[in-house]
């Protein structure tokens, strides 16, 4: 049965409560659900009725097509100012010996090292140093452009954006075209963690506000240019908080239309300060996949990073809303791994990438970092593939 099929089953269930068959109307007509519905979805809410909706808006709008990039991650240092409850991943400066601080050199060495692979993506973004600075970042990028010209640079957050800015005096529209005329040509969506200031001020009381980190995503889409967005959930946020931090965004979509992707990334509780905290299951990672493409009606894409939630996972996910499951990554990042993730060597080939997506009838679509069309793999048979493979359906027990 297709999705329209199953659609149609919710609306006319007389045994469903009002609500449900209410918001499920909604996503047929392609009218936008209200907070209040948000915060009902997540209440109450099952998984194969979210599912069906969120299917209905992801097949609507992308059919069976799974984007995924060919890209590698750059992170200058490990060390930061800051001191985020959640993070596994930074030290501060006097647990320096714990960390790392790449120079110039370094950090160019690493872009060399793909000169001979077909990646289009470099992804920078760590922790946030008194040394990396306007100056620096305007001359890293700089130089990676003029090594490199076809390879995208996405960098940094607001958080980052933020610190370099206020150090050097100028405001975030003057910062932004800087970093425009140096060669940074998108953002990540990283920094956002959870936007209510009574979340944002237990987990991340120091760094930029929800103000800040959105007024700076508005100075760069002024420019022309595109970024993505994420959500930090299952910690101490009620659902309440997700629909908010989800609302704030929707509004600064309907404003500048500059956002790509929504990312919801998952709380992780190994070797941080939360480590008393539960993770929240596999099963509410779906659900949040899900209720996240019915309520950012305004988002294009919905990603889900296969390395920090598993292959598994990402590949249930396909069905609930999301048709992005992110890049090759080649082991470059270790954000995800040092919080417990279950990849912690996070790399896949792209007939890896590609196998994934087909083993549950989807078709991989290699993308550059703006959703352009690089390559459709559905029909790819790879050098050592002497046969085509047929695979089994992940099942959530």
């Amino acid at each position: 049965m297709d999705t329209t099929s199953k659609l149609a089953l919710i609306i006319d269930d007389p045994d469903l409560p009002k609500m449900h068959r209410d918001i499920a109307k909604k996503v047929q007509n392609q009218e936008r659900i209200s907070f209040d519905e948000g915060v009902y979805l997540y209440e109450h809410g099952e998984l194969a009725y979210l599912g069906v909706l969120a299917n209905y808006i992801r097949e609507a709008k992308h059919g069976d097509n799974t984007y995924f990039n060919r890209n590698f991650h750059l992170e200058p240092t490990n060390l930061c100012v800051y001191d985020c409850k959640f993070c596994s991943y930074s030290r501060l400066i006097k647990q320096k010996a714990e960390g790392w601080e790449l120079t110039m050199e370094e950090m160019l060495d690493i872009v060399k090292k793909y000169d001979n692979e077909p990646v289009t993506e470099v992804h920078i973004v760590g922790g946030v140093l008194p040394q990396y600075d306007v100056a620096f970042y305007s001359a890293l990028f700089t130089a990676i452009k003029k090594h490199r010209p076809e390879l995208h640079v996405k960098a940094l957050t607001p958080v980052e954006y933020h610190y370099i800015f206020k150090k050097a005096k100028i405001d975030y529209a003057s910062g932004m075209k800087l970093m425009k005329e140096a060669g940074l040509e998108s953002m990540p969506g990283g920094g956002a963690e959870i936007f209510h200031p009574e979340i944002r001020d237990q987990i991340a009381k120091d760094k930029c506000t929800a103000d800040q980190w959105l007024a700076i995503h508005e100075e760069w889409h002024k420019l022309g240019m595109r970024s993505n967005a994420t959500m930090l959930y299952g910690h101490i946020e009620r659902f309440e908080h997700r629909v908010d931090h989800m609302e704030r965004l929707r509004q600064l979509q309907d404003k500048t239309g500059g956002f790509q992707t929504f990312i919801p990334l998952k709380f992780r509780n190994q070797h941080n300060q939360m480590d008393h905290v539960p993770e929240v299951s596999v099963i509410e990672d779906l659900r949040n996949y899900a209720i996240a493409r019915i309520y950012m009606d305004n988002f294009d894409h919905i990603k889900a990073y296969w390395a920090m939630i598993s292959r598994q996972t990402a590949q249930l996910s396909l069905n609930f809303g999301v048709d992005d499951i992110d890049g090759t990554l080649d082991d470059t990042t270790k954000i995800y791994s040092m919080a417990g993730a279950e990849e912690q060597t996070p790399a896949m080939s792209t007939q890896e990438v590609a196998n994934l997506i087909k083993q549950v009838k989807r078709r991989p679509i290699e993308r550059d970092t703006l959703y352009n069309v690089i390559k459709d793999y559905t029909d790819v048979v790879f050098d050592d593939e002497v046969k085509p493979q047929y695979y089994k359906l992940p099942v959530v027990n």
